[in-house]
């Protein structure tokens, strides 16, 4: 496929958990924690449109509703204030007690409850923000043995997740967030492949897609830009979560680009051929190092870094990438690209 030649701009977005304390499990926080409207006046700052959400980044899990859509108020003029506008909502699931065993796939009848009904509320505060899009991060559907659960009954019962939240709300869109592992050992559809074939067993398969993040098809041993190829042919991407990631470790959430920058070309290059509209979010960690006076400048420099993969991808000559194609001469055509992102 040769290049696009219609040019856009792109929306960027990133979560506010992406400005950290340095914490890990093996080490205390290194930087204060920094306040949530502090964090959302960097945004702008920094270049960016938009704002990632987990459910209780907007206001605490488990209130009532009517004080849950007061605290959405809030965080929705705070918004507007800033000229900035919600890309979604993800209720975190698996942090709280009820969701130990998974959420929708526990072996517990009234904790899949909870999680159900936690994500409708999660709707309700997307709605709030105007906001139509909400993210499933199947964080702990998945198991440490695989003999704790029946995984048929597993994978029918996140399709009844999705389907009640479909119900719910007519207008909202499910994306799903997939990875292979951790938390869990092994997680339940583990690719954004296996979701997308979930997605066409719901009942409205037209309001289920996918955000694929590059470290997690990393983690699966995929390219991320043939992932992101593969949701596009469906025209379910709707929202990617951009960075690196050094092997197949632990989720290590790099500036993008960082690791591999041709890998990170060939994103940006697929991106761009498919004219994609939906928002650059960028889901990448500070390294631990750093002093509190830089800990914006991984979320600068991975906007930076795929800014200038566009303009690569823009000057690539098409018509020479369909000559080595045609001729079969991929030696020729890698040297190509390796030059390019040179600069030669």
């Amino acid at each position: 496929m040769a290049a696009a030649t219609r040019k856009h701009s792109y929306k960027f977005t990133f979560g506010p958990w992406n400005i950290s304390t340095g914490s890990d499990p093996f080490g205390p926080a290194v930087r204060k924690e920094l306040a949530f409207a502090a964090k959302v006046r960097e945004y702008k700052n920094l270049g960016f449109d938009g704002v990632q959400f987990h459910d209780d980044d907007v206001i605490e899990a488990d209130l009532d509703l009517q004080t849950t859509l007061k605290g959405a108020a809030r965080v929705k003029k705070i918004l507007e204030g800033e000229g900035l506008f919600c890309e979604f909502i993800a209720p975190r699931l698996w942090e709280h007690p009820k969701t130990i065993d998974g959420g929708y796939t526990s072996n517990s009848a009234s904790d899949r409850k909870y999680a159900i009904e936690r994500s409708k509320k999660s709707i309700d505060i997307a709605n709030a923000l105007d906001c139509k899009d909400i993210v499933l991060w199947l964080a702990r559907e998945g198991t440490y043995i695989r003999e704790a659960k029946d995984p048929m009954i597993a994978a029918g019962r996140i399709l009844d997740a999705v389907n009640a939240l479909l119900e719910y709300d007519r207008t909202i869109r499910i994306l799903g967030e997939m990875k292979p592992n951790e938390p869990m050992d092994q997680a339940y559809l583990p690719t954004p492949g296996h979701f997308l074939g979930l997605s066409y067993r719901a009942s409205e398969p037209s309001r289920v897609g996918v955000l694929i993040e590059s470290a997690h098809s990393i983690l699966a041993g995929l390219d991320p830009s043939d992932d992101m190829a593969y949701a596009l042919w469906h025209k379910k991407l709707w929202s990617v979560h951009l960075n690196d990631q050094n092997g197949l470790k632990y989720d290590q959430d790099k500036v993008f680009g960082s690791v591999d920058l041709r890998r990170a070309f060939n994103t940006v290059w697929v991106l761009e051929r498919a004219g994609y509209e939906g928002c650059i979010g960028l889901d990448v960690k500070a390294m631990r190092s750093t002093k509190a006076v830089d800990q914006t400048k991984h979320l600068a420099n991975s906007r930076e870094l795929f800014l200038n993969l566009v303009q690569l991808v823009r000057s690539l000559d098409a018509s020479r990438v369909e000559s080595f194609r045609a001729e079969r001469d991929y030696e020729g055509l890698e040297l190509y690209v390796l030059k390019h992102l040179m600069g030669k």
